[in-house]
């Protein structure tokens, strides 16, 4: 995709619109690691900070299936516009940019490369779309029930460290649940109706 306005020729970008304010979703934005777990093609083995400042990284792309062992650098312009570059691939950076909208705040997230010979084109990620998403309902949740103190807890604790496959085991688990226990419950209830007496 190309946006002469606002992004290079070789680049991808999402961008997503939410109902926190700017500050909260810079904020939000500033834990880096949570915002790269959320992504649900990324699988990471390694998520550790470094003396420089940096972060080593091991992950797993599965939109390319390509297994990555990055350092990533951030560059800082304002809270509300920052840059993470990588240091190999054909990927280069990626920024956030956030702006004030009329219902909120918009987050623009460009991913950047450094031309895509035909041998590199597997590498491509092909998750941004999703990653998208996955933010947006994110953070539509964190307003919804972010009030709820064992909640933040497991989304934080739990839910952001799990890998995406053990995210939609545990989604699927807790369906079935709960659909057992409508379903004790209504055998329950016509029981109690059939001999009540």
């Amino acid at each position: 995709m190309s946006d002469p306005v606002r992004g290079p020729a070789d680049a991808a970008w999402v961008v997503i619109d939410t109902p926190l304010l700017p500050g909260d979703l810079a904020a939000f934005c500033s834990d880096l690691e949570r915002l790269y777990r959320i992504n649900p093609y990324l699988e990471f083995g390694r998520w550790r900070g470094t003396v420089s400042g940096a972060f080593a990284v091991a992950f797993r792309n599965l939109s390319n299936q390509h297994e990555f062992e990055l350092q990533l650098a951030l560059e800082r312009n304002s809270e509300s516009d920052f840059t993470v570059r990588y240091d190999r691939g054909i990927k280069r950076s990626t920024r956030f940019e956030i702006e004030s909208d009329a219902t909120g705040s918009r987050l623009r997230i460009t991913d950047e490369y450094h031309g895509t010979a035909a041998a590199d084109t597997g590498e491509v990620d092909k998750s941004l779309h999703a990653w998208g998403v996955a933010l947006r309902d994110y953070l539509l949740r964190e307003q919804r029930w972010g009030w709820c103190g064992p909640w933040r807890w497991y989304m934080r604790r739990v839910w952001v460290p799990m890998k995406p496959s053990a995210r939609r085991i545990t989604f699927i688990i807790l369906m079935v649940t709960l659909a057992e226990i409508a379903l004790i419950s209504l055998v329950l209830a016509i029981y109690w109706i059939e001999h009540r007496p």
